[in-house]
């Protein structure tokens, strides 16, 4: 028996207390209604209506049974907006990776985005970089994360990426920031100071290529896994980083010059399972990509010539 399809029915026409009308709210016929009362009354084992009169009229136990089946119904109204909202990914726990270089404001942006499209959500935020997501994310101990290409994993599908242009980091003093580009073959001779291979294999191995085939041999390359190390291996000399424009200016110090030879871009996409994955996650893609694209804007020109001192001289050690 469907009891709440016939409580339905009997709401109607309790509150109606007129069979014909209520079969006309219902769209349904007045005979198949009768009989749907007549079989809750019998699954109830009580009369529901008084008929003995011309006038339809709530018998004590319809009455108190229509303030009950009211407030059960309304209570599935209420489960089955919550069940749509999990379904949604509106509701409920995502468990979320971020790289660590990712800047504050991206973060905060990202963050509100997602408060303001899905209020309910707990977002359990981790610092994981590309290796660590991918792994947690086929271990099935992440729902979404934001990764660095290229990935080589199976069973993920990726949101629409965001190509970023990369540039020369390297210190304001150091000749090479007197051009407007920078070919990569002028860097011979020079560290490369990048995030571990670990922290992103794919990409790693990408950028190695792509600078020795345009002539750029770094001697070693010297591991930074936060901002603040890049800088100052790249301050201390011997070394220049390959990053995006918006990093150099977190450090004044620092220079930024596009590539000459060749356009080098880092690729960065939402992730999450193909099968069985977060209701929110393709949502989250959709705003990170967004947020991405927003965050990371053409990079300037730089000047032909830069400024002898384009920072306050605190102490001058030149003698």
């Amino acid at each position: 028996m469907d009891l709440l399809r016939h409580l339905r029915h009997f709401v109607v026409v309790a509150h109606e207390l007129h069979f014909g009308r209520a079969a006309d709210l219902l769209g349904m016929a007045q005979p198949p209604l009768s009989q749907s009362i007549q079989r809750l009354e019998r699954e109830l084992a009580v009369e529901l209506f008084d008929r003995s009169r011309r006038q339809v009229r709530l018998t004590t136990a319809g009455g108190l049974l229509l303030a009950e089946a009211e407030e059960l119904l309304a209570g599935e109204g209420r489960l089955r907006n919550l069940m749509g909202q999990v379904r949604a990914g509106e509701l409920g726990i995502l468990r979320a990776g971020v790289p660590p270089e990712t800047p504050a404001v991206t973060l905060r942006a990202l963050l509100d985005q997602l408060t303001g499209r899905a209020p309910g959500l707990d977002v359990e935020l981790h610092e994981l970089t590309t290796a660590e997501q991918v792994r947690m994310l086929t271990e099935r101990r992440l729902d979404v994360g934001l990764v660095h290409h290229p990935v080589e994993a199976d069973g993920l599908r990726f949101g629409a990426p965001v190509d970023v242009p990369l540039g020369v980091l390297l210190p304001r003093t150091s000749p090479l920031a007197r051009g407007r580009e920078v070919p990569l073959a002028a860097l011979a001779g020079l560290d490369l100071v990048a995030a571990p291979r670990a922290t992103a294999p794919g990409w790693h191995d990408h950028l190695l290529t792509v600078c020795r085939r345009h002539g750029w041999r770094p001697a070693r390359v010297r591991p930074a896994r936060n901002p603040e190390f890049l800088f100052g291996l790249v301050l201390a000399g011997g070394g220049v980083a390959v990053e995006p424009a918006t990093l150099a200016r977190r450090e004044p110090r620092i220079a930024w010059r596009p590539i000459a030879d060749t356009s080098l871009t880092k690729r960065t996409s939402a992730v999450w399972p193909q099968r069985s994955a977060h209701p929110a996650a393709p949502m989250v893609g959709q705003l990170a990509a967004e947020v991405l694209a927003v965050a990371e804007p053409a990079p300037p020109t730089p000047p032909s010539v830069p400024a002898a001192r384009p920072w306050p001289v605190l102490f001058d050690t030149t003698g």
